[in-house]
Protein backbone atom coordinates (compact mmCIF):
# COMPACT_ATOMS: atom_id res chain seq x y z
CA UNK A 1 0.00 0.00 0.00
CA UNK A 2 1.96 2.81 1.23
CA UNK A 3 0.90 5.46 -1.62
CA UNK A 4 1.80 8.68 -2.46
CA UNK A 5 -0.68 11.21 -1.41
CA UNK A 6 -0.08 14.86 -3.55
CA UNK A 7 3.12 13.74 -5.64
CA UNK A 8 5.25 10.75 -6.61
CA UNK A 9 7.56 9.90 -3.61
CA UNK A 10 11.85 10.60 -3.46
CA UNK A 11 11.75 7.95 -1.17
CA UNK A 12 9.85 4.98 0.56
CA UNK A 13 9.82 6.87 3.82
CA UNK A 14 7.41 5.50 5.85
CA UNK A 15 5.56 8.10 7.95
CA UNK A 16 4.25 8.16 11.47
CA UNK A 17 4.70 4.52 13.74
CA UNK A 18 1.87 6.03 16.44
CA UNK A 19 -0.90 7.54 15.17
CA UNK A 20 -4.13 9.11 16.72
CA UNK A 21 -7.62 9.39 15.14
CA UNK A 22 -9.60 12.10 16.62
CA UNK A 23 -13.27 12.59 16.48
CA UNK A 24 -14.64 16.25 18.29
CA UNK A 25 -18.42 16.55 19.11
CA UNK A 26 -18.84 20.49 18.63
CA UNK A 27 -21.38 22.42 19.70
CA UNK A 28 -24.11 23.16 16.77
CA UNK A 29 -22.33 25.46 14.20
CA UNK A 30 -19.02 25.89 15.24
CA UNK A 31 -17.51 23.32 12.76
CA UNK A 32 -16.01 26.08 10.86
CA UNK A 33 -14.67 28.45 13.32
CA UNK A 34 -12.93 25.43 14.80
CA UNK A 35 -11.39 24.66 11.24
CA UNK A 36 -9.92 28.52 11.61
CA UNK A 37 -8.80 27.99 14.73
CA UNK A 38 -7.24 24.74 13.81
CA UNK A 39 -6.05 25.51 9.87
CA UNK A 40 -4.34 29.17 10.62
CA UNK A 41 -3.03 28.19 13.70
CA UNK A 42 -2.32 25.27 15.85
CA UNK A 43 -0.94 22.98 13.06
CA UNK A 44 3.19 24.80 12.58
CA UNK A 45 2.73 24.44 16.47
CA UNK A 46 2.55 20.93 17.08
CA UNK A 47 4.64 19.58 14.23
CA UNK A 48 7.42 22.41 15.67
CA UNK A 49 6.63 20.33 18.92
CA UNK A 50 7.90 17.25 16.92
CA UNK A 51 4.11 15.59 15.89
CA UNK A 52 3.11 15.22 12.07
CA UNK A 53 -0.41 16.60 10.94
CA UNK A 54 -1.63 14.09 8.83
CA UNK A 55 -4.66 14.88 7.77
CA UNK A 56 -8.21 17.42 9.41
CA UNK A 57 -11.68 16.69 7.66
CA UNK A 58 -15.58 17.53 7.72
CA UNK A 59 -17.55 14.64 8.26
CA UNK A 60 -19.98 15.01 5.15
CA UNK A 61 -22.65 12.90 7.61
CA UNK A 62 -22.60 14.15 10.92
CA UNK A 63 -22.44 18.36 10.52
CA UNK A 64 -21.24 18.85 14.21
CA UNK A 65 -18.37 16.37 13.80
CA UNK A 66 -14.67 17.41 13.14
CA UNK A 67 -12.31 14.24 12.18
CA UNK A 68 -8.28 14.43 12.25
CA UNK A 69 -5.33 12.32 12.42
CA UNK A 70 -2.01 13.10 13.74
CA UNK A 71 1.35 11.16 13.93
CA UNK A 72 4.16 10.70 15.93
CA UNK A 73 7.61 8.59 15.47
CA UNK A 74 7.09 6.53 18.42
CA UNK A 75 5.19 6.42 22.22
CA UNK A 76 7.94 8.12 23.99
CA UNK A 77 8.17 10.72 21.13
CA UNK A 78 4.00 11.35 21.20
CA UNK A 79 4.44 11.84 25.02
CA UNK A 80 7.37 14.64 24.56
CA UNK A 81 5.89 16.32 21.66
CA UNK A 82 2.11 16.62 23.50
CA UNK A 83 4.23 17.91 26.60
CA UNK A 84 5.89 20.65 24.37
CA UNK A 85 2.70 21.59 22.53
CA UNK A 86 0.28 21.19 25.46
CA UNK A 87 2.37 23.68 27.87
CA UNK A 88 3.59 25.86 25.22
CA UNK A 89 2.79 29.20 23.87
CA UNK A 90 0.93 28.24 20.83
CA UNK A 91 -1.63 26.37 22.88
CA UNK A 92 -1.83 29.04 25.63
CA UNK A 93 -2.86 31.19 23.01
CA UNK A 94 -5.54 29.23 21.30
CA UNK A 95 -6.79 27.06 24.22
CA UNK A 96 -9.72 29.06 25.20
CA UNK A 97 -11.41 29.80 21.84
CA UNK A 98 -10.77 26.06 20.05
CA UNK A 99 -12.27 24.86 23.59
CA UNK A 100 -15.09 27.00 22.95
CA UNK A 101 -16.32 25.28 20.25
CA UNK A 102 -16.02 21.89 21.57
CA UNK A 103 -18.80 19.11 23.35
CA UNK A 104 -16.16 16.80 23.19
CA UNK A 105 -12.85 15.78 22.74
CA UNK A 106 -12.03 12.52 23.73
CA UNK A 107 -13.09 9.91 21.15
CA UNK A 108 -9.17 8.80 20.24
CA UNK A 109 -7.98 5.80 19.08
CA UNK A 110 -4.50 4.84 19.52
CA UNK A 111 -2.90 3.24 15.98
CA UNK A 112 -0.25 1.85 14.19
CA UNK A 113 0.53 0.24 11.03
CA UNK A 114 -1.50 -2.68 10.15
CA UNK A 115 1.97 -4.51 8.59
CA UNK A 116 5.53 -3.10 7.43
CA UNK A 117 4.89 -0.05 4.82
CA UNK A 118 0.76 0.35 5.84
CA UNK A 119 1.40 3.76 6.78
CA UNK A 120 0.99 6.86 5.55
CA UNK A 121 3.58 8.11 2.99
CA UNK A 122 3.70 11.58 2.59
CA UNK A 123 6.97 12.41 0.69
CA UNK A 124 5.86 15.30 -1.43
CA UNK A 125 3.01 16.25 0.26
CA UNK A 126 2.29 19.85 1.15
CA UNK A 127 -0.58 21.99 2.44
CA UNK A 128 -2.08 24.79 0.08
CA UNK A 129 -1.61 27.97 1.11
CA UNK A 130 -3.49 29.50 3.62
CA UNK A 131 -6.07 31.65 3.69
CA UNK A 132 -9.14 29.76 1.40
CA UNK A 133 -10.33 26.83 3.31
CA UNK A 134 -13.94 26.97 1.80
CA UNK A 135 -17.01 25.58 2.86
CA UNK A 136 -18.06 21.87 0.88
CA UNK A 137 -20.23 23.19 -1.48
CA UNK A 138 -23.19 21.37 -3.74
CA UNK A 139 -20.46 20.55 -5.92
CA UNK A 140 -17.88 18.92 -3.37
CA UNK A 141 -19.79 15.52 -4.34
CA UNK A 142 -17.22 15.67 -7.65
CA UNK A 143 -14.37 16.11 -5.25
CA UNK A 144 -12.64 13.70 -3.93
CA UNK A 145 -13.11 12.55 -0.27
CA UNK A 146 -11.45 10.49 1.94
CA UNK A 147 -13.31 7.47 3.62
CA UNK A 148 -12.42 5.76 6.79
CA UNK A 149 -13.28 2.80 7.83
CA UNK A 150 -13.32 1.40 11.48
CA UNK A 151 -13.45 -2.56 11.52
CA UNK A 152 -14.26 -3.42 14.98
CA UNK A 153 -12.41 -7.28 15.79
CA UNK A 154 -13.12 -10.42 17.50
CA UNK A 155 -10.58 -10.61 20.22
CA UNK A 156 -7.40 -12.72 18.25
CA UNK A 157 -8.63 -12.44 15.02
CA UNK A 158 -6.16 -9.10 14.18
CA UNK A 159 -3.27 -11.06 12.25
CA UNK A 160 -5.35 -13.22 10.17
CA UNK A 161 -7.77 -10.37 9.47
CA UNK A 162 -4.67 -8.10 8.60
CA UNK A 163 -3.03 -10.79 5.99
CA UNK A 164 -6.24 -11.44 4.24
CA UNK A 165 -6.93 -7.43 3.61
CA UNK A 166 -3.69 -7.14 2.56
CA UNK A 167 -3.68 -9.94 0.54
CA UNK A 168 -7.18 -9.90 -1.51
CA UNK A 169 -8.87 -6.16 -0.21
CA UNK A 170 -6.16 -3.99 -1.24
CA UNK A 171 -6.03 -5.06 -5.06
CA UNK A 172 -9.96 -5.23 -4.97
CA UNK A 173 -10.48 -1.65 -3.46
CA UNK A 174 -7.69 -0.82 -6.04
CA UNK A 175 -9.69 -2.48 -8.82
CA UNK A 176 -13.04 -0.92 -8.17
CA UNK A 177 -11.15 2.62 -8.26
CA UNK A 178 -10.48 3.52 -5.11
CA UNK A 179 -6.90 4.57 -3.87
CA UNK A 180 -5.86 2.65 -0.51
CA UNK A 181 -4.11 5.20 1.15
CA UNK A 182 -3.29 3.60 4.99
CA UNK A 183 -4.19 1.04 7.42
CA UNK A 184 -3.81 0.83 10.82
CA UNK A 185 -4.57 -1.96 13.77
CA UNK A 186 -5.13 -0.47 17.70
CA UNK A 187 -1.89 0.01 19.72
CA UNK A 188 -2.72 -1.48 22.63
CA UNK A 189 0.89 0.58 24.42
CA UNK A 190 0.20 2.28 28.11
CA UNK A 191 -1.25 5.41 27.03
CA UNK A 192 2.31 8.07 26.86
CA UNK A 193 0.14 10.79 27.64
CA UNK A 194 -2.47 10.51 29.93
CA UNK A 195 -3.79 13.86 30.09
CA UNK A 196 -5.51 13.00 26.85
CA UNK A 197 -7.56 9.92 27.04
CA UNK A 198 -7.45 7.14 24.67
CA UNK A 199 -9.97 4.25 23.72
CA UNK A 200 -7.92 1.79 25.12
CA UNK A 201 -10.44 -1.13 25.18
CA UNK A 202 -11.01 -0.86 21.56
CA UNK A 203 -9.44 -3.87 19.31
CA UNK A 204 -10.14 -1.80 15.73
CA UNK A 205 -8.49 -2.47 11.91
CA UNK A 206 -8.59 0.87 10.03
CA UNK A 207 -8.57 1.66 6.33
CA UNK A 208 -8.09 4.98 4.93
CA UNK A 209 -9.01 5.00 1.45
CA UNK A 210 -9.37 8.14 -1.55
CA UNK A 211 -12.58 8.06 -3.49
CA UNK A 212 -13.22 10.70 -6.51
CA UNK A 213 -16.08 12.05 -4.69
CA UNK A 214 -19.55 10.88 -3.13
CA UNK A 215 -20.96 9.47 -6.40
CA UNK A 216 -17.92 6.99 -6.74
CA UNK A 217 -17.99 5.86 -2.90
CA UNK A 218 -21.99 4.94 -2.72
CA UNK A 219 -21.09 3.10 -6.37
CA UNK A 220 -17.55 1.22 -4.41
CA UNK A 221 -20.25 0.43 -1.57
CA UNK A 222 -22.35 -1.22 -3.67
CA UNK A 223 -20.04 -3.33 -5.34
CA UNK A 224 -18.49 -4.74 -1.82
CA UNK A 225 -21.83 -5.49 -0.29
CA UNK A 226 -21.74 -8.42 -3.11
CA UNK A 227 -18.16 -9.14 -3.31
CA UNK A 228 -17.02 -12.55 -2.00
CA UNK A 229 -13.78 -11.88 -0.52
CA UNK A 230 -15.64 -8.33 1.41
CA UNK A 231 -18.24 -10.72 2.51
CA UNK A 232 -15.50 -13.65 3.76
CA UNK A 233 -13.94 -10.40 6.13
CA UNK A 234 -17.22 -10.30 8.04
CA UNK A 235 -16.79 -13.28 9.86
CA UNK A 236 -13.68 -11.32 12.15
CA UNK A 237 -16.03 -8.73 13.12
CA UNK A 238 -17.71 -8.17 16.53
CA UNK A 239 -19.70 -5.59 15.24
CA UNK A 240 -20.71 -3.51 12.35
CA UNK A 241 -18.17 -0.92 10.65
CA UNK A 242 -17.92 2.57 10.90
CA UNK A 243 -17.71 4.45 7.82
CA UNK A 244 -16.47 8.23 7.80
CA UNK A 245 -17.03 9.96 4.66
CA UNK A 246 -14.96 12.86 4.78
CA UNK A 247 -14.15 15.99 3.09
CA UNK A 248 -10.50 17.74 3.71
CA UNK A 249 -9.88 20.99 4.94
CA UNK A 250 -7.65 23.30 2.45
CA UNK A 251 -4.81 22.42 4.76
CA UNK A 252 -5.22 18.83 5.17
CA UNK A 253 -2.24 17.09 3.88
CA UNK A 254 -4.76 14.04 2.90
CA UNK A 255 -6.78 15.66 -0.01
Amino acid sequence: MNLPVNAPPKSGLNASPVVELRQYVLKPGQRDALIGIFDGHLIEGQEVAGMTIIGQFRDLDRPDMFVWLRGFDGMEARKNALTAFYEGPVWAAWRDAANATMISSDDVLLLKPAWPGAGFDLTGSQRADFPGDKKPSRDNRLSGIVVIRIHHLRPGAEADFASRFETDAIPMLAALGARPLAAFVSEHAENSFPRLPVRTSENVFITVTGIDGTDAHASLEAALATAPVWQALQSDLARPTETLRLSPTSQSLLG
